[in-house]
């Protein structure tokens, strides 16, 4: 028999969990599909950042940044877990965005969304004191203001999960083939990228959030056979060994108009990015440059005291941004804003693109599709998900500090920096990962920094890891610290487990 849903979302990034969540907590039959894993293109290549957006103040995005501004204490508050506060510098550099502008930008960021918690802007001195330590001796003063960090990857894993509890269902490596209006309904079908099996199933709306792929998969779907048009910008970010010993991030402007972040990253690394640069490469094969290497060392050894280079860099990401073509002659200068294109067959069987967006707004984003969709098929009129946590997450962020302890004395033999990694990706979830143990033994096989059986289990079967590329760099981000034979070792683990699995089932 055929399966029927409500809603099938094409897409398992931010937008495409989002939104699932969002349709299940308002008790529509939800179904997601997703080609590879969550999170595996550019929802797992961001900069982590839950901000408003400085420099988009600057190209006069003034109700973005406000939308982004009102969001970050929200995310924050339902995910303190993976989400947290961080401080970031912006040095004063003579010669470019003078001292009062800078005031300026600083103070519509404070106040033009909803800050309550976060601390406002201040004035600081770089030349002595702790700043002093990681930057060149020319740079006097900068002013030091608030965004907040996220686990990017985490985040679309988490809206998956809580989707999932709500009744979703959650289908990775899955793509869809074809989808055709077939009366009042959509008649879709999807293939298994493992094993070839095809499927079909019919839903009542159907929502495009493939991301990069969007704009095609609307062509494929679209009754004009058109797309909408969109503008792919790849931004790479490079890892390197720590660049300075405190907890700040840094933000640098550049001549070229751009800024480039500084980040304090995984305990003993820094996070550099992001780069800007028009992508028409394959969509599969997405790799930082050497010219984007390049720039990117040489933005941050302008002002660094110790320079650093391209051999110093230990891991690279890169995502595209599928970013709504504007028409901006530079792709800095592209908006980061969304649009939602609605499509109905006589008012019936809409479908839904998403263009553009990004993580911070990415739960308003998942509000406004709802709103979309409700003028073709009967949707609850509310909004919940910016007052549920997100799986882990049911813990006031001023609790956040005390997990650590908490954890180490109902486990007593979990080391410090165990239980706190734990901590940063599970939440209160980490008790149900560590279940009845009682000795390091229990965990299971030891794949290297703190990584065990029980814990790679429970991320295949409650989080859909299928490999160790999945566990190692967007579940966890354990793939800085494992050898290669270790990771060769877990992937092999992973194969073996599956292969069981396939054979229990049949």
């Amino acid at each position: 028999m055929t399966a029927e849903y409500d809603l099938v979302v094409i897409g398992g990034g931010i937008n495409g969990t989002g939104i699932a969540r969002d349709a299940a907590g308002r008790g529509l039959s939800t179904l997601l599909v997703e080609m590879g894993d969550l999170a595996g293109a550019t929802s797992s290549a961001s900069t982590k950042l839950i901000h408003g957006g400085l420099r988009y103040l600057e190209y006069h995005e003034f109700s973005l940044v406000r939308k982004a501004l009102k969001e970050r204490e929200v995310l924050w508050q339902i995910a303190p877990h993976i989400a947290w506060p961080l401080r970031f510098v912006l040095p004063h550099h003579k010669g470019l965005r003078p001292a009062w502008f800078l005031r300026l930008g600083l103070f519509l960021y404070d106040h033009l969304g909803g800050r309550e918690r976060l601390p406002a802007t201040r004035r600081v001195r770089l030349d002595k004191g702790t700043l002093a330590g990681g930057l060149k001796p020319g740079f006097r003063f900068g002013f030091e203001y608030s965004d907040c960090w996220v686990d990017d990857a985490r985040l679309v894993v988490l809206n998956a999960r809580d989707a999932a509890d709500r009744g979703a269902r959650i289908l990775t490596r899955t793509r869809c083939v074809s989808a055709k209006r077939d009366g009042e309904r959509w008649r879709i079908v999807l293939e298994d990228a493992v094993t070839g099996e095809r499927r079909e199933v019919l839903a009542r709306a159907l929502v495009n959030a493939a991301g990069p792929w969007v704009d095609r998969m609307a062509g494929e779907m679209s009754s004009t056979g058109a797309g909408k048009g969109i503008r792919l910008v790849r931004g790479s970010h490079i890892v390197v060994p720590r660049l300075f010993a405190h907890d700040r991030c840094f933000i640098f402007q550049n001549g070229d108009g751009r800024i480039v972040f500084a980040i304090p990253y995984e305990q003993d690394f820094t996070l550099v990015g992001t780069t800007d640069v028009d992508h028409g490469g394959d969509l599969s094969q997405v790799r930082i440059s050497q010219d984007e290497t390049d720039y990117l060392c040489r933005a941050v050894s302008e002002y660094l005291r110790r320079p650093v280079r391209p051999e110093d860099v230990v891991h690279s990401f890169s995502g595209v941004r599928p970013l709504v073509d504007d028409g901006a002659e530079d792709a800095k200068a592209a908006t980061r804003d969304y649009v939602l294109d609605l499509e109905t067959d006589k008012g019936r069987t809409p479908l839904l693109s998403v263009y553009g967006g990004k993580i911070t707004t990415y739960r308003k984003l998942a509000e406004e599709a709802m709103a979309r969709l409700g003028s073709a098929i009967p949707v609850e009129d509310c909004s919940w998900t910016g007052d549920v946590p997100l799986p882990g997450g049911d813990f006031s962020v001023d609790a956040r500090g005390d997990l650590g302890d908490g954890l180490r004395a109902a486990y007593p033999f979990l080391g410090e920096a165990h239980a706190e990694r734990l901590v940063r990706l599970y939440g209160l979830d980490a008790w149900r990962v560590l279940g009845d143990a009682r000795a390091v033994a229990d965990l299971g096989r030891d794949f290297g920094a703190t990584l065990h059986a029980r814990e790679v289990h429970w991320l295949m079967d409650r989080e859909w890891a299928r490999s160790a590329e999945d566990i190692l760099w967007r579940r966890t981000k354990l793939g800085l610290r494992l050898t290669v034979e270790e990771a060769g070792a877990l992937q092999e683990y992973v194969e073996e487990r599956l292969a069981a699995t396939r054979v229990d089932a049949a």
